[in-house]
C-alpha cells in the first residue's frame, strides 16, 4: 500500500505538484496499519463528488503503537526533559514552515474540504501559523507561584504537563483545529495522539512532513486517521491517555465524556455545537449589520459551530433588513473553491448535504417562509443555495436544532428584554452577536447573553489571544489565549518545612 500520493494543482493561486503522506504517522515515521487487511478510507472532493485518493484506515491496534511512542517521548525527550525555551523553538519553526508552504496548504485544504482557496490561505492557514507562533511564545513562560505563608515554611506551585493527550478534531476547519489542539499541548510539555476527521485528513497528513522537518522529537505528535467508533473510542477509553480534547457535535461530546469517566476519569475538554443568536437593534449601522449577518451564517458554508443561525431583528427595521439580506444572499458567489470570486463552497459530504436539505424541507413543511434559497446549487458536488427563512416560530426544528449549513432563520422583536429571553432560549451557548450604536445597551446585552463569546458590531472575528468556548451544552473549557494552556496542565503544590516542629503530642 502506497504511503503517499501526489496531486497536481493548477489554479490562479498555485500551480505545482504536492506530495502528501497518507500513512499513519507514529514515532516520526509513516507506516501502514498494524492490523491485517488492506482497509482504506476514500477521500472525496466535495466540489465534484469525485475520489481524490484512498488512505490506510487506522484501528485501535495502531492507537496502542502511537501511545507507546507518545509515552516514550513524554518520559524521555519531551515533557519534563525538554525546557520551555526549547519547546518554543520547535513551535516557532513549525509556524515558519506553515508560512513557507501557505499556498500548498491552502490548496490542500480547498481540495479536501471545499473551502474557497483565498479564504483558506488568508484565514485558515494564516491562523494555524499564528497559533503555533503564539504558543511558541508561551512555552517558556509557564510557571508556578511562591505562596507566602510563614517564615518557617516555603510553599510553591508547579504547573506540570498533564501527560499524553488524545485529540479528536472535526472536518469543518481541519488545519485550524489541528493547530488549536496540538500547539498548546506541546507548549505545556504534553505529547499527542491526534485523530483528524476521516473526511478531511489531508492537511494534517501534510503537517506531519512539517513536524518532521522542524526536528520535533519522535513520538511527540502522532497522527492516526480512522473512524470515531474505532480510533476515537480507543483514545477516549484507553487508560494510558491522560487527557482527551474533542471538537465536534454535542451528541458525540456526551459519549466521549461518559466513556472517559469510565476509563481512568481522564481530563476532558469539549468544544461542541451551537445555535447562536445574532441580534440587530434598530439603531445599528444598517448596511454593516446586513453584511455581517450574511457573513455570520454563510461563512465556511454555514459549517461553523458558532454560526449566527438565529437572526433577531428589531421590528421597525425587520422588513427592510430581510429585503437587503435576501439581496446580499443572492449575490453570494457559490461554486468552485479555486475560483477567486467564490465565497461559499460545497457542503462536506453527501450525508451532510442530505441532512441540511432535510432540515430545509422540514422548515417548509412547518410553514416557515423561504425568503431565498432552499434548493440545490448546480448539478455536481454538494452545493446548497444560501437560504433565509422568515416567519419562523420558536418550536420549529430549524429554530431549535443546529443545522450546520448555510441556513438562517429570521425573527422580529420589540424590546431588549424580549430578545435576551429569546436568545437564551436554547440548550446551546457558544456565541452571539449584538449590533447597536448604543454602547450601554451593548454592554447590558453582552452581560446577559449566556454564551462564551459575544461579538459587538462584528461576527466571526477570531484572534489567537482571545479565548473561545461555550456555555451550557456547547462545551467545557476554552481554546486559544492563555486559557487554553490550563487544558493541558495540572497544578502541584509543594510545601517545605523550614523548621516548624511536628504538632504530634508525643515526646521522643
Amino acid at each position: 500500500m502506497s504511503l503517499s500520493f501526489t496531486h497536481e494543482f493548477s489554479h490562479s493561486g498555485f500551480k505545482g505538484k504536492v506530495e502528501i503522506p497518507t500513512g499513519l504517522f507514529i514515532n516520526n515515521e509513516w507506516a501502514s496499519p498494524k492490523s491485517d487487511g488492506a482497509r482504506t478510507i476514500d477521500i472525496v472532493n466535495p466540489a465534484t463528488g469525485q475520489l481524490i485518493t484512498s488512505i490506510p484506515e487506522g484501528l485501535p491496534a495502531d492507537v496502542e503503537l502511537a501511545l507507546d511512542a507518545a509515552h516514550n517521548a513524554f518520559n524521555n525527550t519531551w515533557g519534563p526533559n525538554c525546557s520551555g525555551s526549547e519547546r518554543g523553538k520547535y513551535l516557532i519553526k513549525i509556524a515558519e514552515l506553515i508560512e513557507r508552504d501557505i499556498d500548498k496548504l491552502a490548496s490542500i485544504e480547498s481540495l479536501d474540504s471545499g473551502k474557497a482557496f483565498m479564504r483558506a490561505k488568508m484565514g485558515d492557514v494564516t491562523t494555524a501559523a499564528s497559533v503555533f507562533r503564539y504558543y511558541g511564545g508561551w512555552a517558556d513562560k509557564i510557571h508556578g507561584k511562591v505562596i507566602e505563608q510563614s517564615i518557617d515554611k516555603l510553599a510553591y506551585t508547579r504547573h506540570e504537563p498533564i501527560g499524553v493527550c488524545g485529540q479528536i478534531i472535526p472536518w469543518n476547519f481541519p488545519l485550524v483545529m489541528f493547530s488549536f489542539k496540538v500547539a498548546p499541548a506541546l507548549a505545556t510539555g504534553c505529547t499527542v495522539v491526534i485523530k483528524p476527521s476521516e473526511l478531511t485528513p489531508l492537511s494534517a497528513m501534510y503537517m506531519t512532513k512539517l513536524l518532521k522537518e522542524a526536528g520535533l522529537p519522535a513520538g511527540v505528535v502522532n497522527v492516526v486517521v480512522g473512524y470515531g467508533p474505532t480510533v476515537g473510542n480507543a483514545l477516549t477509553t484507553n487508560p494510558r491517555v491522560d487527557k482527551v480534547a474533542f471538537t465536534g457535535s454535542t451528541a458525540v461530546g456526551r459519549m466521549i465524556m461518559e466513556a472517559a469517566s469510565k476509563s481512568n476519569l481522564k481530563s476532558v475538554t469539549l468544544e461542541l455545537g451551537g445555535k447562536s443568536a445574532n441580534i440587530v437593534f434598530d439603531d445599528a449601522n444598517f448596511n454593516e449589520a446586513v453584511k455581517y449577518a450574511a457573513h455570520a451564517i454563510f461563512f465556511n458554508h454555514g459549517q461553523n459551530c458558532c454560526a449566527g443561525s438565529r437572526l433577531f431583528v428589531q421590528r421597525g427595521i425587520y422588513d427592510e433588513f430581510a429585503r437587503k439580506l435576501t439581496e446580499v444572499a443572492r449575490r453570494v458567489k457559490v461554486g468552485d473553491p479555486f475560483d477567486p470570486s467564490t465565497y461559499q463552497g460545497p457542503q462536506i459530504s453527501q450525508t451532510q448535504y442530505d441532512r441540511i436539505m432535510n432540515y430545509i424541507e422540514s422548515g417548509k413543511q412547518a410553514g416557515a417562509k423561504v425568503l431565498t434559497g432552499g434548493e440545490r446549487h448546480g448539478k455536481t458536488g454538494y452545493f446548497i443555495e444560501p437560504t433565509i427563512f422568515g416567519d419562523v416560530t420558536s418550536d420549529m426544528k430549524i429554530v431549535r436544532d443546529e443545522i450546520f449549513g448555510p441556513v438562517v432563520v429570521m425573527t422580529s422583536f420589540d424590546t431588549e428584554e424580549e430578545v435576551i429571553a429569546a436568545a437564551n432560549d436554547t440548550k446551546y451557548g457558544l456565541a452571539s452577536g449584538v449590533f447597536t450604536s448604543d454602547l450601554a445597551r451593548a454592554h447590558r446585552v453582552a452581560a446577559r447573553i449566556k454564551a462564551g463569546t459575544v461579538w459587538v458590531n462584528c461576527y466571526n472575528d477570531f484572534h489567537v489571544q482571545i479565548p473561545f468556548g461555550g456555555f451550557k451544552e456547547s462545551g467545557i473549557g476554552r481554546e486559544l489565549g492563555e486559557y487554553a494552556l490550563e487544558n493541558y496542565m495540572q497544578v502541584k503544590a509543594v510545601q517545605i518545612n523550614l523548621g516548624k516542629s511536628c504538632p504530634l503530642p508525643v515526646e521522643l
